[in-house]
C-alpha cells in the first residue's frame, strides 16, 4: 500500500491533496493518496494520529485544537475500504491459439489482439483436459481431473463433489456479485452456488434464438435426423448421434446468433451493476463457438476468401505414435453432409476452415463489445480481464477435426491477462502456465484468499515479470481417445450400431495390431489413461492402467518440439533418460 503522506512521485509538493509547497520535509498533512485510477484513498487513522503526534510541538493551541477535531471526526467515520477489482471472465470453447497475436496469417481477431498488445499473451498455456467438462471443471474449482473425478462430459461437478467451492462462489462469498450469460460449466453443470444475480433476458429489446440454426431449412435437416435417431435408438441419441449441418452463414445480426445475444445480456447486467454502485463485480461471459455447429453471421464470412485459406499439411498420425491416441473425428462426421468414413476432400475441408475461422472473428467481435461496455461504464481501470479457451482443436492436423486427443494441438490453448497495474504491458511470456492456475491467480489479483486445497499456481507474478523462471512441467491427460466418444464416455453400444460401427472396427484393428497378446478390450475402453508431460522441449505421453498405478505404461510417446514442433515422430526409445526424468516430475507433481 501507498504511504499515506507521501510526495508525489515526481517528487513535487501535491497541491491536489493539500501538501505544503515545499514537500521535501514530510510535513504536508496530505489528506489522501490518489491511486492510479485517479481516485483518492483517505489515510488511515493509525497514521493520521501518528502523523498528528509528530507535528504537534509544531503548532499553536487553536492548531491542536482543530487537528484534535479532525482525529476524532475520523475515528467516528471510519474510511471505507478500497473497493475490490472487477473481473471480466471470458470463456471461449473450442478455440486453438489461432488469433492475429499467435502469429496466425489467416484469422482476423482485432479485439483479442489489441487486448495482447496491452496485457498479457501466454504462448504456452495448457488445459488439463482437451474436452468441455473436465476442463472446465478443474477451472472452476482449481483441481485437476484426477481429483474432481471428471474425465468425461456425462458426469456433473456437484455429483462428485457436492461440498467443493467452486471460483464465482468464492468470490461471491468475499463480497462480489457474481453472474454468468453462455457457457461457463459444461452444458447442463451451471452451478447454482456460484451466482449471485441472474440476468434478466427480458430486458432486451429482442429475444432469444432457442433453435441451433437460423435458417429455417437447416433447422428442419436437424431436427428430422433427431427424430429419425430417436425412434431407432431412444435417449442415446439425444447425446448427438442425430444432428443438423456443421455449419451456418446467414445474413443475420450479431444478437440472433446464442453468443451475440448473451453478450448483449452480459452488458446490460453489468451495467446494472455499476449502476447500484454496491458490489465488484465477477462477470463470466461463455462464448458456445467456435465449438460445433459452426453458426455465424455471414459478415464474419465474408472477411474471408476461402480459395487463399491453407489447409493442414500434417495429414498423418505420429511416426510410432500410439494408436489409441487418436480418434477418427466423431463429433464432426456425426455432422450432416459430413462422409462418416474416409477423408473429407479439400473442397470441403477448406468450407470447414472458412466456418471456424468466421466463427472465431464473430466471437473476437463480441469479445470487443464486452471491453467497449466496461469503457463506457467508467470502469475499465477497474476490472481485470482474463480470457481463455478450454482446449485446443484439430483442423485436420494428424488427419483428424476435433479436441480429444492429449497432443499439443488439442491440449494448448490461448490465454490473454489484462490488469489495470501490470507491468511491461504487451509483452507475452513463454512460461509454462495451465488453466488450473486460473482460480488462485485471479485470488491473488484481487486481494480473494485463496482456497488451501487449490492445484494450481498463482501466475500474477508473470504480470510483474514475463521472464522470470517459472513451472517446469504442464499436465493434461485424456482418456483412450480412439475408444471414446467425443464426450471422452466409453462407447456406447448405440454408437457400435450406426454407421460409425465400421470406423470403430478399423480403430480396433489398427490397437490390436500395435499392442499384440497386450491387447485387452475391458483395460483399453474403460481403464486406459494418457497423462501428458508438457516440458520446455519435450511433450510425454504416457499410456497407464489407472487401476494398477505400479504398472508399467501400456506405451509411451515423446515428441522433440525444438527438433519436431508438429510432433510427427514418436522419438521415446531413444531418450529413455528424458523419459524417465518426466515421469518423476509428472508423479511428484500428481503426488504418485
Amino acid at each position: 500500500m501507498t504511504p499515506p503522506f507521501e510526495k508525489c512521485r515526481s517528487g513535487e509538493p501535491n497541491k491536489s491533496c493539500g501538501s505544503d509547497e515545499r514537500g521535501d520535509k514530510g510535513d504536508s498533512l496530505c489528506t489522501g493518496v490518489r491511486g492510479s485510477s485517479g481516485r483518492f484513498s483517505p489515510p488511515d487513522n493509525a497514521s493520521l494520529a501518528r502523523h498528528l503526534r509528530g507535528l504537534g510541538h509544531r503548532l499553536n493551541p487553536l492548531g491542536c485544537a482543530f487537528l484534535l477535531c479532525l482525529f476524532l471526526v475520523s475515528e467516528a467515520f471510519p474510511a471505507e475500504k478500497a473497493k475490490k477489482p472487477n473481473i471480466l471472465f471470458i470463456a471461449i470453447d473450442d478455440l486453438r491459439p489461432e488469433l492475429g497475436c499467435y502469429g496466425s496469417p489467416a484469422v482476423i481477431s482485432p479485439n483479442l489482439d489489441k487486448l495482447a498488445s496491452e496485457g498479457r499473451r501466454f504462448a504456452r498455456a495448457y488445459c488439463q483436459e482437451a474436452i468441455c467438462a473436465p476442463s472446465r471443471a478443474s477451472i472452476m474449482t482449481g483441481a485437476r481431473p484426477d481429483t474432481t473425478g471428471i474425465t468425461h462430459n456425462y458426469v456433473k461437478i456437484r455429483e462428485l463433489n457436492p461440498d467443493i467451492v467452486t471460483m464465482p462462489q468464492h468470490f461471491a462469498a468475499h463480497g462480489y456479485e457474481t453472474f454468468y450469460t453462455g457457457k461457463i460449466y459444461h452444458q447442463g453443470d451451471d452451478d447454482e452456488h456460484a451466482w449471485s444475480r441472474d440476468p434478466d433476458p427480458s430486458k432486451l429489446p429482442f429475444k432469444r434464438l432457442k433453435k441451433p440454426y437460423a435458417l429455417e431449412e437447416n433447422l428442419a435437416i436437424h431436427q428430422q435426423n433427431k427424430k429419425e435417431m430417436i425412434a431407432k435408438y431412444g435417449e442415446a441419441a439425444k447425446r448427438g448421434l442425430g444432428t443438423g449441418p456443421a455449419y451456418e452463414s446467414a445474413d443475420v445480426a450479431d444478437h440472433v446468433y446464442k453468443d451475440g445475444f448473451n453478450t448483449e445480456l452480459g452488458i446490460a447486467t453489468m451495467k446494472e451493476v455499476v449502476a447500484e454502485g454496491d458490489k465488484p463485480f465477477f462477470m463470466a461471459l461463455g462464448f458456445h463457438l467456435p465449438h460445433l455447429n459452426w453458426v455465424a453471421p455471414k459478415k464474419y464470412w465474408d472477411l474471408y476468401d476461402r480459395d487463399e485459406l491453407a489447409l493442414a499439411t500434417q495429414t498423418e498420425g505420429p511416426e510410432g505414435g500410439a494408436a489409441v491416441g487418436l480418434h477418427a473425428s466423431f463429433e464432426l462426421r456425426t455432422r450432416h453432409g459430413i462422409p462418416k468414413s474416409g477423408p473429407l476432400g479439400d473442397d470441403l475441408s477448406r468450407t470447414l476452415l472458412h466456418a471456424y475461422y468466421a466463427c472465431v472473428s464473430y466471437v473476437d467481435a463480441q469479445i470487443g463489445k464486452a471491453i467497449a461496455a466496461l469503457e463506457e461504464a467508467g470502469v475499465r481501470d477497474d476490472t481485470i480481464i482474463i480470457v481463455w479457451s478450454d482446449h485446443g482443436w484439430h483442423l485436420g492436423e494428424m488427419g483428424i477435426w476435433g479436441k480429444a486427443t492429449n497432443y499439443e494441438i488439442a491440449t494448448r490453448v490461448p490465454m490473454i491477462a489484462w490488469t489495470p497495474e501490470m507491468k511491461h504491458p504487451g509483452e507475452p511470456t513463454n512460461a509454462l502456465v495451465e488453466l488450473v492456475d486460473i482460480f488462485p491467480t485471479l485470488c491473488e489479483l484481487s486481494g480473494v484468499p485463496p482456497l488451501e486445497r487449490l492445484e494450481g499456481r498463482s501466475f500474477a507474478p508473470l504480470l510483474e515479470n514475463p521472464d522470470q523462471p517459472w513451472k517446469k512441467i504442464a499436465i493434461s491427460q485424456f482418456p483412450s481417445p480412439a475408444l471414446r466418444e467425443w464426450a471422452a464416455n466409453p462407447l456406447s453400444p448405440e454408437m457400435r450400431e450406426t454407421y460409425f460401427g465400421p470406423l470403430i472396427s478399423e480403430v480396433e484393428t489398427r490397437i490390436q495390431k500395435q499392442q499384440g497378446d497386450a491387447w485387452d478390450r475391458e483395460l483399453f475402453e474403460q481403464h486406459l489413461m494418457g497423462y501428458s508431460v508438457r516440458s520446455d522441449r519435450y511433450r510425454l505421453v504416457l499410456w497407464r492402467d489407472q487401476r494398477n498405478p505400479e504398472a508399467k505404461p501400456v506405451f509411451v510417446e515423446l515428441f522433440d518440439h525444438e527438433n519436431d514442433p508438429n510432433e510427427t515422430v514418436n522419438v521415446a526409445d531413444s531418450h529413455p533418460e528424458i523419459v524417465s526424468q518426466l515421469h518423476t516430475d509428472l508423479a511428484e507433481t500428481l503426488g504418485w
